[in-house]
């Protein structure tokens, strides 16, 4: 077995490193804002662009991205992370500014459906067996 060389254990001074890079980009896509306030904003929860979107050519490039993926109908924010390749965290971040400019629109998810009384189904199915055989 090696041992790690002391080259291998000190972290890179360049501070254009990619891992450098990737710290530091999502900080400033959210002007240092923390994800604390996003708690609207679940991972289902839909998102579409808002009729009136001339206003996003003086938007970030990553908002102007969000909105013009928004534009074809609704998207989760789970989706929408995806296909920005951006943090959940992030996402929630910018959808907040984007929601208060009034640029997208949200819709909570649909409930999941109560279930059905065994008893009703249990009737349901003795009447479609006692009609159908």
């Amino acid at each position: 077995m090696t041992t790690p060389s002391d080259d291998d254990l000190e972290p890179p001074t360049d501070p254009l490193e990619p891992e450098y890079v990737e710290l530091v980009r999502p900080y400033v896509i959210t002007n240092g804002r923390d994800v604390s306030d996003t708690s609207r904003f679940e991972l289902i929860t839909l998102v579409t662009a808002a009729d009136d979107t001339q206003r996003k050519a003086h938007l970030d490039p990553e908002k102007r991205d969000l909105v013009t993926l928004c534009e074809g109908g609704y998207l989760s924010v789970a989706e929408i992370a995806g296909h920005l390749r951006l943090p959940v965290g992030i996402v929630k971040v910018l959808l907040v500014d984007l929601v208060e400019s009034g640029l997208i629109l949200t819709r909570r998810p649909i409930p999941p459906a109560q279930l059905a009384d065994i008893q009703v189904l249990q009737e349901v199915l003795d009447g479609l067996q006692a009609r159908f055989g």
